[in-house]
């Protein structure tokens, strides 16, 4: 079993990189940014297990279908970094390299009340278990847009 859960197939990719500047700003796409012990520069994270927010970018398309309709906008659900390819959930607890960083992911990003006003009527309940990953950071370092994410094995 131990052999199954660290298993992976492919690296995945960072297709988005979103800065919030402050609470109720609106987000900030971005190229690159630089990650520290306090989370993406820029960014009014907070340094410790949440300093880098992520989610998977089919889960875009999981919450739009829950709404009936298309994927949403990474920027209505403030995460950090918006990734494709790989499962995130799987690597829980795992260190994770993504660019230069390595990162390890925490806790769940849990939906907050903001989600019924920024997505109607039952968007919290459609961003449930599609929220992505809160995570802390161990090495820090440059993101790119493009960058691969994958386990530090």
């Amino acid at each position: 079993m131990k052999d199954l859960i660290a298993g992976w197939t492919q690296p995945g990719r960072v297709e988005w990189i979103g800065l919030r500047p402050g609470r109720r700003a609106e987000m900030v796409a971005v190229e690159e940014g630089m990650i520290s012990t306090n989370g993406l520069e820029g960014d009014r994270g907070r340094a410790g297990k949440r300093a880098v927010t992520l989610i998977q970018q089919e889960h875009l398309a999981a919450i739009g279908s829950c709404l009936g309709q298309g994927p949403v906008s990474p920027d209505i659900l403030r995460r950090n970094l918006v990734v494709s390819g790989i499962n995130l959930a799987a690597l829980k607890g795992r260190e994770v390299q993504v660019g230069e960083v390595i990162l390890r992911f925490t806790v769940i990003c849990a939906p907050c009340s903001r989600m019924e006003e920024a997505l109607g009527k039952g968007g919290y309940s459609a961003v449930r278990g599609h929220g992505g990953w809160c995570a802390e950071m161990v090495r820090p370092g440059r993101v790119t847009l493009g960058d691969a994410v994958q386990p530090v094995d």
